[in-house]
């Protein structure tokens, strides 16, 4: 398991690699020794999927305040998305920036996303499946969102969604 850096301090891109044979694939997805040996206390105490039947199906951006923030492993299980984290941390010398890439099993990538940093995607492909561990407990009330499409982000989203929540659009810009 390879934990890289980006260009948002604390996103983390997590690459593992698959092993396979005539019975088929094998991937560690998570590892607490790995993540230890990095210098990070992630553990998860949950795991959620997300089921995305339609391509081009939006999701975020969403974020949780303190005392409930999250680190997020975000992994897609099935289908492609374009999965992107916002850094919101006021303090951060990158705070407003966003990082984008693609996820989908082939890469075998995932993406940590820390405690301060908002996280959506857009699915690519019809039948996107989307696995989150979580190291904190959802608290409704602390659930907190932003405009997929604020201008002072201006995430290049490939494509315009074709589903997302009444929810996410009522969200309001940073």
């Amino acid at each position: 398991m390879k934990l890289s850096p980006t260009a948002i301090a604390g996103v983390l891109r997590v690459t593992t690699t698959r092993h396979g044979d005539e019975r088929g694939g094998f991937l560690r997805s998570w590892c607490a020794e790995s993540f230890a040996a990095a210098g990070l206390d992630f553990r998860p105490i949950q795991a959620s999927l997300s089921e995305n039947a339609r391509r081009h199906t939006l999701r975020g951006l969403h974020w949780q305040a303190a005392p409930a923030a999250e680190t997020k492993l975000v992994r897609c299980l099935a289908g492609a998305i374009l999965d992107v984290a916002v850094d919101l941390r006021p303090d951060s010398p990158t705070c407003f920036a966003h990082l984008a890439c693609q996820l989908d099993p082939a890469s075998a990538e995932a993406l940590l996303i820390p405690p301060g940093c908002a996280h959506g995607f857009l699915t690519l492909t019809d039948d996107a499946l989307v696995e989150y561990l979580i190291d904190a407990p959802h608290t409704p009330d602390l659930a907190r969102g932003a405009r997929f499409d604020d201008p002072r982000l201006a995430i290049p989203w490939p494509a315009a969604p074709a589903v997302i929540s009444a929810r996410d659009l009522a969200w309001h810009p940073l």
